[in-house]
């Protein structure tokens, strides 16, 4: 599988968005190696972009990651107990991202049920395996991604993206992004795309 290279990442968070789905992430650490498919995305269209952390060209030391260069993560906390993983894209201080929203696992899936629910995979509910990793946070902690990968070069050998090798033909759904309601008209653009009919979208 051939690793996705900066020339992919440096255009606009709407085309990233919409070509990620179908691609694998993998995940390195301690615990083993984890992959899965990206299902779900969201793409935030950077200083233009009221639903953006760089809207109107914020600059502050949580969102650096973003003005710097495409193909690096940025990670950050929600509501003081989630972390969300992002891709920086576009060209240099223009801060650009899109969130990976929702994956369906295809190895490591006995260590994302531990880091989940502290449980064996064959032990969880069915309603525990669909929501495993169906969001953004959720996700995260399944693969074990926190801070310490925040500005993670995704060209690097621990956490990167890869084209898939499974054939699988897919249509791309788009919808309204999620929880950006403050957002003004930014909330009703189409900026979310989904495999649609995957089991593992946060929101169908």
């Amino acid at each position: 599988m051939r690793k996705i290279d900066k020339v992919f990442y440096n255009r606009d968070a709407v085309t990233v968005a919409k070509e990620l789905l179908g691609k694998m992430i993998v995940f390195k650490d301690a615990q083993g190696l984890y992959k899965a498919k990206i299902v779900e995305t969201e793409a935030y269209m950077g200083i233009t972009d009221k639903a953006a952390h760089s809207y109107g060209g914020r600059r502050t030391k949580r969102v650096e990651v973003m003005y710097g260069e495409p193909g690096h993560a940025y990670v950050y906390m929600i509501y003081g107990i989630h972390f969300c993983l992002n891709v920086v894209t576009e060209a240099r201080d223009n801060p650009q991202a899109v969130l990976i929203r929702g994956i369906e696992p295809i190895e490591g899936i006995e260590q994302m049920a531990q880091n989940r629910y502290g449980k064996k995979y064959e032990n969880l509910t069915s309603q525990q395996k669909k929501n495993m990793v169906n969001g953004p946070g959720k996700l995260c902690r399944a693969l074990g991604i926190d801070r310490r990968q925040n500005g993670m070069d995704l060209c690097g050998d621990t956490l990167y993206i890869v084209d898939s090798d499974i054939s699988d033909p897919f249509s791309i759904a788009s919808a309204k992004r999620i929880g950006i309601d403050y957002a003004e008209e930014a909330r009703d653009y189409l900026w979310r795309f989904y495999i649609d009919g995957n089991a593992n979208v946060s929101v169908k």
